[in-house]
């Protein structure tokens, strides 16, 4: 089953059920959701989850958008992330323009949130929270990649699957011990890094890919309900 971790935070009492955030219209918020390396805003995963953290936060909008890299259905490789930092902060910039007065989340798909974080560090922007849907945590060289995270002053929450090889958890977890920000891990059990769980996993645990997902939206919804508190 999902499980969240959480990491200078007391962890949420169970007798609570929050499925959504529950703010006035006015304080609704703008959520920046950003794609991963190797498929675009436009792809099933990016969608689904488009509408269900939309619904969960009662955002005002889910901002997507494709990096340029993506551009015409060709399937090119993705500059170093600190290349995309502009494009993303322009994207940014025209969403809370739109929405002047909604509180601003920034949210990503593996290299979409680390990207994310390096907007948030900008200090271009007042943002709410990070959210992290399989933060990329280890380098193609098999290195941690935490700098940015180490100088974050956001409240940031991280989704990942148990088994996502580009996110050990104990290496995830060493850097929450470091990390200035207030910050919480929520699991999902035999999830990979796209949290796609195994058939024999589904079976023999009794969860589905679907119950997975909602009890996670479910977990993004009381943190950002906090860290708006």
């Amino acid at each position: 089953m999902a499980s969240s971790r959480p990491s200078k935070r007391p962890r949420k009492d169970e007798s609570e059920d929050h499925p959504t955030v529950s703010t006035p219209e006015s304080a609704s918020p703008l959520v920046v959701f950003a794609h991963g390396a190797g498929a675009p805003s436009t792809s099933e995963w990016m969608i689904r989850w488009k509408e269900m953290l939309g619904k969960a936060l009662h955002a005002v909008e889910v901002v997507t958008f494709d990096y340029p890299y993506m551009s015409a259905g060709k399937r090119r490789p993705p500059p170093k992330a600190d290349k995309l930092v502009e494009y993303h902060s322009d994207v940014v910039r025209k969403a809370v323009e739109k929405h002047p007065g909604h509180p601003l989340i920034l949210a990503g798909k593996s290299m979409g949130s680390r990207v994310s974080c390096m907007v948030a560090n900008s200090g271009d922007f007042d943002v709410a929270a990070i959210v992290c849907l399989g933060y990329p945590l280890k380098s193609p060289g098999g290195g941690v990649r935490d700098e940015i995270l180490l100088e974050l002053t956001v409240p940031i929450m991280f989704v990942q699957g148990s088994k996502d090889a580009l996110c050990p958890l104990e290496k995830l977890s060493g850097v929450l011990k470091k990390m200035k920000s207030v910050s919480e891990l929520h699991v999902i059990d035999g999830g990979d890094h796209s949290f796609k769980i195994g058939k024999k996993f589904m079976e023999s645990h009794g969860v589905s890919l679907e119950e997975a997902e909602e009890t996670a939206v479910t977990a993004i919804a009381v943190f950002v309900a906090k860290a708006f508190g």
